[in-house]
């Protein structure tokens, strides 16, 4: 009798799990849920110097490579990265003297964006890389211009924000600095030493948010610490110095424009006192068919509106670059 009883519950439990099981929704038996793309942080030798990248994506994907701007690092693309890496092999490094890669002592190395373009190309080289979409920014804009100067047959598109390459988009934030770069007195270095502050890292941002509780304090407080580092201050200055050099090369960034056409999408905080709008709009004069989306935000759009900018970027790369 006790072995008939237990049978008999034995079969009215499966017959219990297998009622709820039929009765639920076909995807609710299965987990839904996709685990986020793993991101590596890797560091590699390049030319006798440590550099920082992280790394995400199939090896096998075309790549994206995401390019920083001042005063901060890779740690921009942190919330960028997971989602692009699901089908594109992204790679983001730290520029000398930035983030986490090594922060060799001026008379080592010298910081300028010819290096800083060297760098990034070698670790490039290093990885095998031999075509890529570019997000550019700040900074990145002309260490990726540059790139596509020395190889423009390996620029498979391009993602432009807040990054200049036009004279219109030199505005007012830059006449201190272009006095430095037509003295290079110390005075005038100096005088561009609240650059590295506290109070003008938090500026960058925060001015121009259209919802300032969006943007982490972790942005700042993590930035300010990597500018306060023995040395730094004058790196930074060395590399606002080095900024003049770039200006002359804008014809060159131009007609690269006009003659590779490269897919290209622009994404702009119009809001941005360093890069303002009128840096973006130029862009069409040597490249017609650019996608454009000026948006109500600041210099760090992506700490605003990820939620805007990353399904812009994902829909323009599948047309674009994405696998057939």
């Amino acid at each position: 009798m006790r072995s008939l009883i237990m049978c008999l519950m034995l079969a009215t439990a499966s017959m219990t799990v297998a009622t709820v099981a039929s009765a639920l929704p076909a995807q609710a038996t299965t987990d839904v849920h996709e685990a986020p793309v793993p991101i590596h942080y890797r560091t590699a030798k390049i030319e006798g110097l440590e550099i920082f990248y992280r790394e995400a994506g199939p090896a096998d994907a075309p790549v994206v490579l995401l390019l920083h701007g001042f005063p901060t690092s890779s740690h921009m693309f942190r919330n960028l990265i997971p989602l692009l890496a699901d089908r594109y092999h992204v790679i983001a490094p730290d520029y000398p003297g930035y983030g986490q890669s090594e922060s060799p002592d001026r008379s080592k190395f010298a910081y300028t964006f010819g290096g800083v373009a060297n760098i990034v190309d070698k670790l490039l080289d290093h990885l095998a890389v031999k075509s890529y979409a570019m997000y550019v920014m700040d900074y990145g804009a002309p260490v990726g211009y540059r790139l596509a100067l020395k190889h423009p047959e390996r620029i498979s598109a391009l993602i432009i924000q807040n990054g200049n390459a036009y004279d219109e988009g030199l505005k007012e934030f830059w006449d201190p600095i272009k006095t430095y770069w037509s003295d290079g007195a110390e005075k005038s270095r100096e005088a561009l030493s609240g650059l590295v502050t506290l109070e003008t890292t938090k500026f960058q941002y925060t001015d121009g948010m259209e919802d300032v509780s969006r943007i982490s304090p972790d942005n700042w407080v993590h930035d300010q610490a990597l500018l306060d580092r023995p040395g730094n201050k004058d790196i930074q200055l060395d590399m606002l110095y080095d900024y003049r050099t770039n200006v002359p090369l804008y014809p060159d960034f131009q007609n690269f424009f006009r003659e590779r056409k490269p897919p290209t999408l622009i994404v702009w905080g119009k809001n941005d006192y360093i890069f303002p709008e009128a840096g973006a709009h130029p862009y069409l004069k040597d490249l017609p068919d650019a996608e454009i989306h000026i948006l109500n935000s600041g210099h760090f759009l992506l700490e605003e509106k990820l939620d805007v900018v990353a399904p812009l970027i994902n829909d323009f790369l599948d047309r674009n670059i994405g696998k057939k």
